[in-house]
């Protein structure tokens, strides 16, 4: 495998990030003080939803949060091939805990606070997670949001602190009006991220040697400072625009190697009405991102490496009436997850005693997916939803390629605006498309399980 190390290693880190940071912030006031003639909206984007307050008065604060009491189960086949035959497959089991094939799990419970000072001239926006997660497993509660938005210039907005990044749509949206139980593959193996210190080549001859998680999840967010807008064009026409400047390191702790990461993203609405997160309209965006990576270990070589991460997608939302829509095509290239060794459980010994399951990332090699999704509302209470995903994994080498589909039929069941139960079967499916079938990875891939859950979600 060809190894990339950054050829910046030389430049001076500061002026590469005050480059980014023009780049990225004049990108969106220029956008913004081009429309400074029209009126700022208020309306169904992510961007205004989590970072803006409704003008009411000198102060206002809304404690809210939401809880989701979760089972979940698969048939708990074992790996059918491999140095771990015959014992647990991650993928069967129910995570954070992994350690069994069924499960009742408070999958989150946030509470937070969110307000306005100054005559709505600063919000704020505080969220805690308290469930049993990625994010919690392993260091408790944490904060995952804690933002601060300036308006003291029309028609822009300034966001600093830790808050959702602009990019994909199931990933921006807020969670408490998600459709499903599970994020796609290709979102949540491409952009839901796992921080790790090394990818995983640094196996050795003794069972000492692993690779973990060095904290929670990326959870879709950053640490930094976003500039941005929704502006209303007439005619029921909305433009977002935000440019994003972020650490690059995950949430709840700062930088690890001084580079930034950029982040862009546009997108226009048609409004068909409504207000809030379930509004109406159809939706065109796009997004990217761009940044760097350091590892301790990589490609069997010991020592300091950066590599690039790049991620980029483009995507559409319809709703209107009983029916919705979405879409959307994702791209990525460097720092591609790429599950544990032979499918076992992170931290599971060998049938042989000689090696740890670890965790593994490809440095250099890309992937790429896309998710279709529908859904119908039968009567004002009961909504029928169908999903398919797919993502093509570790595309630049071909024996390491996977790929995973997955068809989700869903129910939900509305007792009040504030509250739901969501009922999901995954058919799951996955292949090593340039081996043979008899071939080690897709006997164990073989064995991946459909995958039932039942949620409750109530808003408070």
């Amino acid at each position: 495998m060809k190894q990339t190390i950054s050829t910046t290693k030389n430049a001076s880190p500061c002026a590469e990030n005050k480059t980014i940071l023009k780049l990225g912030v004049s990108a969106i006031i220029g956008g913004s003080l081009l429309l400074t003639g029209h009126q700022q909206a208020f309306a169904a984007d992510w961007l205004s939803l989590q970072g803006l307050e409704r003008p009411k008065m000198e102060k206002n604060m809304k404690i809210w949060g939401f809880l989701q009491p979760e089972y979940t189960q698969t048939d708990g086949t074992k790996l059918k091939a491999g140095p771990w035959a015959g014992q647990d497959a991650a993928f069967n089991l129910i995570g954070p805990d992994n350690d069994s094939d069924s499960s009742f799990n408070i999958r989150r419970a946030r509470v937070g606070i969110r307000g306005q000072l100054d005559y709505n001239k600063i919000n704020y926006f505080f969220l805690s997670e308290f469930g049993n997660n990625g994010i919690t497993r392993g260091d408790g509660a944490q904060l995952t949001d804690a933002s601060v938005t300036f308006n003291y210039i029309p028609n822009l907005h300034f966001r600093v602190g830790q808050f959702k990044t602009p990019g994909s749509e199931e990933g921006l949206r807020a969670i408490h009006v998600f459709d499903y139980n599970n994020f796609t593959n290709p979102v949540g193996q491409l952009l839901l991220e796992r921080h790790l210190d090394e990818d995983g080549s640094r196996t050795g001859a003794t069972p000492d040697v692993k690779n973990g998680l060095n904290g929670p999840v990326g959870a879709f967010r950053d640490i930094g400072i976003m500039a941005f807008n929704t502006f209303k064009m007439g005619n029921g026409l909305e433009l977002s625009l935000a440019g994003m400047i972020g650490n690059g390191n995950g949430i709840d702790r700062g930088d690890n190697d001084d580079n930034k990461d950029l982040y862009l993203y546009a997108a226009t609405e048609k409004v068909f009405g409504g207000k809030g997160p379930r509004r109406k309209g159809a939706k065109f965006y796009g997004w990217y991102q761009d940044g760097k990576r350091t590892l301790d270990f990589a490609n069997g070589v010991a020592g300091k490496q950066e590599f690039d991460r790049k991620r980029y997608g483009v995507g559409a939302t319809y709703s209107k009436g009983k029916f919705r829509a979405s879409g959307e095509y994702i791209k990525a290239d460097g720092m591609i997850f790429n599950g544990s060794d032979g499918g076992a459980v992170p931290g599971a010994l060998n049938n042989a005693g000689t090696q740890v399951a670890s965790l593994n990332i490809l440095p250099n090699d890309e992937a790429d997916g896309f998710y279709l999704d529908a859904g119908y509302k039968v009567t004002p209470k009961l909504e029928l939803d169908i999903r398919y995903d797919e993502l093509n994994r570790g595309t630049k080498t071909s024996a390491a390629e996977r790929k995973f589909n997955t068809l989700t039929l869903g129910a939900q069941y509305f007792f009040s605006k504030r509250t739901r139960v969501i009922a999901n079967y995954e058919f799951r499916d996955a292949e090593a498309p340039n081996l043979p079938s008899a071939a080690p990875p897709n006997k164990i891939l073989d064995g991946m399980d459909d995958r039932l859950s039942l949620q409750v979600l109530t808003v408070f």
